[in-house]
């Protein structure tokens, strides 16, 4: 039932655009123990939220992918990962380990309150928000490229081509593909 109605919640915050809205939350970085919250990048032309985690081979395969997107567009779009998985191999420890290399926050979402906002199911899964009048709306969701396991054999560059339109100001189309990952359990 709880799922159910974040689901509607969701589904009924649109703006003009026809875009769903996503309300503000605060989790921890497990990198430096401080609070972010969407709203401390409000000037970012884009914001990559991403659903991951250490221990899903597909996150595994995703890594250097990932990685060479939070380098190429540094200064252009905001990326925060999000972990919100519940098993104890998915500690805070490990989550500081894991993407350490990164400087970005990794964020720690363990009662699930973003997984709720975004109606995130899988890992990894990525949501583009754009910011509308100080808002933040979903410009592109789902999958980062159509070949999860084989970056070579990648032949659509889902997330890349969606961010690079909005940088450009242009229509994102498909605005939406399925994610393949792991499953994300609630708790």
């Amino acid at each position: 039932m709880k799922k159910l109605l974040v689901i509607i919640l969701i589904s009924t915050a649109f703006i003009a655009n026809g875009q769903p809205e996503i309300k503000d939350f605060s989790l921890t970085n497990v990198k430096n123990g401080k609070a972010v919250s969407l709203a401390n990048y409000k000037s970012s032309t884009g914001i990559v939220v991403v659903f991951t985690s250490h221990e899903c081979p597909f996150d595994n395969y995703y890594k250097d992918r990932l990685k060479g997107l939070v380098n190429s567009y540094s200064g252009k779009i905001q990326f925060l990962f999000i972990n919100s998985n519940q098993e104890a191999e998915e500690n805070i420890t490990q989550m500081a380990i894991h993407y350490g290399d990164l400087n970005i926050p990794y964020l720690a979402d363990k009662d699930q309150v973003a997984m709720g906002i975004f109606g995130a199911r899988k890992s990894p899964e990525v949501f583009l928000l754009s910011t509308i009048n100080g808002k933040f709306t979903v410009a592109y969701s789902g999958a980062i490229d159509d070949n999860p396991q084989a970056a070579s054999d990648v032949k659509q560059n889902f997330l890349k081509d969606a961010m690079d339109k909005l940088i450009a100001g242009q229509k994102i189309e498909p605005i939406t593909q399925r994610a393949v990952g792991c499953t994300i359990k609630g708790k």
